[in-house]
């Protein structure tokens, strides 16, 4: 009896795997968009100034959401 208990009481946390999952999708969306945003606001000369252009914001940003975290 005790190991259904056990069982049981398990299924109530690791349903919310995918829950924590999906809010780490959607926080790194949000930061890809917000980079992107804040980078396509720029002049050219301050992006220059940064050392890209505008056909590397995506990649940046992409970057800076899903690769280095």
């Amino acid at each position: 009896m005790a190991a259904i208990q056990q069982i049981s009481m398990a299924k109530p946390a690791a349903s919310f795997g995918w829950l924590q999952a999906l809010v780490v999708r959607v926080n790194r969306y949000r930061l890809y968009n917000r980079t992107v945003s804040e980078l396509s606001a720029l002049s050219g000369r301050e992006l220059a100034d940064l050392g890209l252009n505008r056909s590397e914001i995506k990649r940046v940003a992409y970057q800076a959401a899903y690769e280095h975290n």
